[in-house]
């Protein structure tokens, strides 16, 4: 058997990406979301590479990682998405580097791009009422999905956090909600009168119709009596947006954005709505005191006699 160095010299460069992910997914604790992004990335890298007849870690250069971004950027795809692979191939190189795979990292003087601060689309509070007034009615699937919209406006969660809630993440006596995050992290997010009020309808009335006798501890279920997915989630948000005739442009954040803007808007600390997001750093959490500011100069346009 030969050793590792001789091992990684013998042009199967695409093969580590499997002991990378394995590394990443115990040492770093990423979500599944991320991991499959970074196998994506990866896989897309090493592709671009193959051509070039570049197959070992010690054929790539600095150039080959810049072109590789480059490439991607030409395909005019986000900024965003560009530094998310920069970041999977760097850490995949510095892999190499650490578990003797590789002598040489070659991303090392490779700068990630600036990430350009795109001001994220949010819903006026009228909009948001008018979407869970679109979802009113007497069917289990209607009371559901009121219900998913209350708490995606009251919580600011993730879709995929929302799809993993279970019946034992509510505390409705206390009011909050135990979501589990990026990297499994748990925090805890109060919840208003409001959701709760659905929340408790929900359970009540609809979720024993979905369950169908079916032993399930997941809190939203499809119609099947299934985990709803996280595009089943989405289908929903779009759905009672178009019904309540919202002409925005609908992300599967929107929601999320539009809680932590209405928190900022009303007094809220930045730290504290970082911590309800659950975002690791807060200048993740910034973004959202340039669309305060963005709307306070609307407001100065709109209103002020000299604009």
């Amino acid at each position: 058997m030969p050793d590792t160095h001789s091992y990684s010299e013998q042009g199967i460069l695409k093969e580590f990406i499997d002991e990378f992910m394995n590394y990443i997914s115990v040492e770093r604790g990423l979500s599944q979301n991320t991991l499959l992004a970074y196998r994506r990335d990866l896989a897309k890298y090493v592709d671009y590479l193959l051509p070039k007849g570049i197959t070992t870690s010690s054929q790539v250069r600095r150039e080959h990682v810049s072109d590789f971004m480059f490439g991607l950027k030409k395909q005019e795809m986000s900024a965003t998405t560009i530094c998310r692979n920069l970041a999977a191939v760097k850490m995949f190189h510095r892999f190499l580097v650490r578990e003797n795979l590789a002598q040489e990292d070659p991303t090392t003087l490779v700068e990630t791009p600036k990430l350009w601060k795109r001001i994220p689309a949010v819903l006026t509070q009228a909009e948001i009422e008018s979407m869970i007034m679109a979802a009113s009615g007497k069917k289990a699937q209607q009371v559901r999905d009121q219900a998913i919209l209350e708490i995606f406006y009251a919580s600011g969660l993730r879709v995929s956090e929302l799809a993993d809630l279970k019946t034992t993440s509510i505390n409705y006596e206390v009011g909050f909600v135990r979501a589990v995050g990026k990297g499994s992290k748990e925090r805890i997010i109060p919840l208003g009168k409001k959701a709760r009020e659905a929340l408790q309808k929900y359970l009540l009335k609809a979720r024993p119709q979905l369950l169908k006798n079916q032993a399930n501890d997941i809190l939203f279920l499809s119609r099947l009596g299934k985990k709803i997915s996280r595009q089943s989630l989405w289908a929903v948000i779009k759905f009672y947006a178009c019904k309540a005739k919202i002409k925005k442009t609908i992300k599967p954040h929107t929601l999320r954005h539009t809680f932590a803007t209405h928190l900022l808007e009303h007094g809220a600390d930045l730290r504290s709505v970082q911590e309800m997001l659950g975002h690791a750093d807060i200048s993740t959490t910034q973004i959202y005191t340039h669309v305060d500011k963005e709307r306070l100069k609307s407001v100065h346009k709109q209103f002020h006699p000299r604009s």
